[in-house]
């Protein structure tokens, strides 16, 4: 995600402008994360140590774009193998034309571009009109086999378009359909239409959201494994499987919060491949989900949480439970238990789910 640029014509960082109650590269941020395993934010060089807590690793710019195109990929894992690539001054770009692009790449392209139609008359200034029918305005965001964009960043090249420079060293590009909504801002007025536009999509500006969560642990053979639900401790009870203490209470509560801030969802932050959340405390991933959601500039209204378990039983907990989750979200958190009557796994004592519902307000 390059964020680096000094926006000279629109007087200032365009990337962190207000947008429908947040920035302009939140936006961004959103719906890179829609199709990606993590996103790297690069920024200027004086915003490189301030925290973005939405985005796997934060990276000082350089002077140039195609520069910081390199910054970025140099702070990406080795392993990858496609890198998609997309300018934070396009907050419209939504995660189906992520999905596009990525697509192409899997489906065998060594780079794949969004192309919009030109619908204006396009004239040399020298002289004479070119057929339209044949022109594509290029958009962002665009993916590229990995190898392919390493190896033609190598020599430090020079380009407003890294497609066009794999397209120069012989590597395919694929066009799929770009979206005309797909704007760049680059001056004031191109704002004040992505807000119109924002305001007549799915991508709602309203004060107030919705999200839901769901997580499903089975229990563990561990003998020694303890059973923690809504950050406490059932004592006696078979614990859960899980990457951290498996607490599907609290997991569903941040993917509810996440989801209703527009965030991913749980294991985007905390992914159980990385050994740092091994055993982890889900109350804190809690609390620090929460923490994300106020930065992203949204307050938690409420949560509700069922949860479904033949056993152990859950009201005698239920209280304590609240305590636990309300002083994580800082705000209310009810839990209700709920039992499968028998059926299905749940009912085979097999594991316990968990479903919660999150309201944010727009600070």
């Amino acid at each position: 995600m390059v964020a680096a640029g000094g926006a000279v014509r629109f007087g200032g960082p365009k990337q962190y402008a207000p947008l429908a109650g947040r920035r302009v590269v939140d936006w961004s941020i959103d719906a890179a994360r829609s199709v990606s395993a993590g996103v790297v934010l690069v920024v200027a060089p004086d915003r490189a140590g301030e925290p973005e807590p939405t985005v796997d690793a934060v990276v000082a710019g350089a002077g140039t774009r195609s520069g910081s195109v390199r910054a970025g990929l140099a702070a990406g894992p080795p392993e990858v193998a496609v890198v998609v690539v997309h300018d934070a001054a396009r907050p419209l770009a939504g995660s189906s034309l992520f999905g596009a692009v990525v697509d192409a790449v899997v489906a065998g392209a060594d780079a794949a571009l969004p192309g919009a139609a030109v619908v204006d008359t396009v004239r040399r200034r020298d002289g004479g009109v070119l057929d339209r029918d044949q022109l594509v305005a290029v958009q962002t965001p665009q993916a590229f086999r990995a190898g392919a964009l390493r190896a033609v960043h190598g020599d430090a090249p020079e380009a407003t378009d890294d497609a066009g420079l794999v397209e120069a060293a012989g590597g395919s590009v694929a066009v799929v359909d770009g979206d005309p909504r797909n704007r760049k801002i680059t001056e004031p007025a191109d704002l004040e239409v992505a807000e119109a536009l924002l305001g007549g999509t799915g991508r709602s500006s309203s004060p107030i959201r919705v999200g839901m969560g769901f997580d499903v642990h089975r229990f563990s053979a561990d003998p020694n494994r303890a059973l923690v639900l809504g950050g406490v401790t059932f004592e006696g009870a078979r614990g859960l499987e899980g990457h951290s203490d498996a607490d599907a209470v609290a997991h569903a509560c941040a993917d509810a919060l996440l989801g209703a801030a527009g965030l991913g969802d749980l294991g985007q932050h905390f992914p159980d491949t990385d050994p740092a959340w091994a055993g982890a405390d889900s109350i804190a991933l809690l609390a620090e989900a929460t923490r994300r959601v106020r930065h992203a500039g949204w307050s938690p209204g409420n949560v509700d949480v069922s949860l479904v378990a033949d056993a152990p039983r859950v009201a005698p907990h239920r209280e304590e439970m609240q305590a636990h989750l309300t002083a994580a979200v800082a705000a209310p958190v009810t839990v209700t238990g709920r039992r499968s009557e028998g059926l299905g796994a749940i009912g085979r004592a097999e594991g316990v789910a968990c479903w919660a519902v999150a309201v944010v307000v727009h600070q």
